[in-house]
């Protein structure tokens, strides 16, 4: 998971600085592209594609001209109810299914929800209570979650049952709605101090909440430099995991910038979602390695080339 308050100051500067295109611009430039619905529910993001429409909404519509049909946004919380409730309605008629965002503001300079501390868990679980009601208001059943840093001078074992309390007070919370919280392993290089790094571990901790509302985001670029043996990985976890996210790794771009082979990659989800009768979205939880009209197109290419499975 990229830094929320770095990732979102990027986006909107991006969308800001390319916001060049007006609407008549971005029907002409998607209709000439392939509208051809993508096999897997690849979700964009705001700022992605800002050349192309510069307006959010239209983002959302342009999105669903490439044949793009999820979509993610870690901020949405943080946005008017007036947005949400457009967006929502944008997303209803253009057939999108709204991915994650961001469930609790998680302090990352403190341990949080590691410590075991009384108001650490009592504002965990008001943040997921009222992301409830966001979660209504933008029809998702997903949103991310991280148990926040290490804590210094407790044990590991301490640190992971309360991270286990907390989590199983927060699943009964979501249970209603039925809103997953899906927690998301970060990796050591970008991330150095915080809790959850493992695919191996994030299981272990579903296995010991044991809620359906409570499941692991697995995000490749991070568990690519964190572990590697992606496909193994996510067979061993596969029944705890909710959702996934993309980025090639090194660079955190579009797929086919890096080492990972997404086409196979994305090939095995295909066929093990198919065989176990299950739907995932997969967050485009990345950068454009190239700016401009250009490199947004280059990002759709990318997913038309890994989607050929």
């Amino acid at each position: 998971m990229i830094d929320r308050r770095t990732f979102m100051g990027t986006t909107l500067a991006a969308a800001a600085a390319g916001a060049t295109a007006t609407t008549r611009e971005a029907r002409a430039m998607s209709s000439a592209a392939n509208q051809a619905k993508f096999r897997l529910a690849y979700a964009p993001h705001f700022g992605m594609f800002s050349n192309h429409a510069a307006d959010d909404l239209d983002q959302l519509r342009f999105a669903a001209d490439q044949g793009f049909w999820a979509w993610e946004d870690n901020g949405m919380k943080g946005r008017s109810v007036e947005f949400q409730e457009n967006a929502a309605k944008v997303m209803a008629e253009r057939g999108i299914k709204m991915g994650i965002f961001v469930a609790a503001d998680i302090d990352w300079r403190n341990a949080t929800l590691t410590t075991g501390k009384k108001e650490h868990l009592d504002k965990f679980v008001a943040d997921v209570k009222s992301s409830v009601e966001v979660a209504k208001r933008i029809n998702t059943k997903t949103c991310t979650i991280v148990p926040g840093t290490v804590a210094e001078n407790i044990p590991v074992g301490i640190q992971t049952a309360n991270v286990v309390e907390a989590l199983k007070r927060a699943s009964d919370v979501c249970a209603e709605y039925g809103l997953v919280m899906v927690n998301e392993p970060l990796n050591w290089r970008d991330h150095p101090r915080l809790f959850l790094r493992y695919s191996d571990q994030a299981f272990a901790i579903m296995k010991a909440v044991d809620h359906p509302c409570c499941k692991i985001l697995f995000d490749m670029y991070h568990q690519q430099a964190t572990e590697g043996n992606l496909i193994d990985n996510i067979n061993r976890t596969w029944d705890e995991v909710a959702y996934f996210q993309i980025g090639d790794n090194p660079g955190r771009n579009e797929p086919g910038t890096g080492e990972i082979n997404y086409r196979n990659v994305f090939g095995h989800i295909a066929r093990k979602a198919a065989e176990s009768k299950r739907e995932f979205i997969l967050g485009m939880e990345h950068g454009n390695s190239k700016g401009g009209n250009e490199g947004e197109l280059a990002v759709i290419q990318a997913y038309r080339d890994a989607d050929g499975f």
